[in-house]
């Protein structure tokens, strides 16, 4: 029998506004880090349907994608006292676009403490404290103006039925 190789399938939202980017300050086994608005694409879902998702728990606020800014693949080690170490790989889909309204009564998801909007320096600056290093790649991917349709990415239809 072989060890089939599962990636975990994230999505993100890379948000700039007045020349700032959105990230988030959350709670992580490692401690608190800086992220942007992701988390794990969810059974059902397109990646685009679970990016929107995912920023509005995450900032309270809607999120409309305009474009993919890209596919992106990274590994993650961690290494607990007295557990077996884990090795994951991560496959992130990354969607620019517009932040709207906040929507009322809504509270941030568990474990995210605060939104932060951050220069392009200040994120450079705190790379020490990056979730994943995914973080500096989506930014610097969006400061150089890379876009791609967001039909780009095709979810058949029989992903949505149960």
């Amino acid at each position: 029998m072989s060890n089939r190789w599962n990636p975990s399938v994230t999505v993100a939202a890379v948000i700039e506004r007045d020349g700032r980017y959105l990230l988030v300050e959350e709670e992580t086994p490692e401690g608190l880090r800086l992220n942007n608005p992701a988390g794990h694409l969810e059974p059902g879902e397109s990646p685009l349907e679970g990016c929107v998702r995912e920023a509005l728990e995450e900032t309270t606020h809607r999120f409309t994608p305009t474009h993919l800014l890209g596919v992106y693949l990274s590994r993650f080690q961690r290494q607990r006292p007295g557990e077996a170490a884990q090795d994951i790989t991560y496959l992130r889909f990354a969607y620019t676009g517009e932040l709207g309204e906040t929507v009322a009564g809504r509270v941030l998801d568990t474990g995210i403490l605060r939104t932060l909007w951050l220069t392009p320096d200040e994120v450079r600056a705190s790379q020490d404290r990056h979730r994943s290093p995914l973080v500096l790649r989506c930014m610097e991917d969006h400061l150089r103006g890379q876009r791609h349709p967001l039909d780009a990415v095709y979810t058949d239809p029989s992903v949505f039925q149960p």
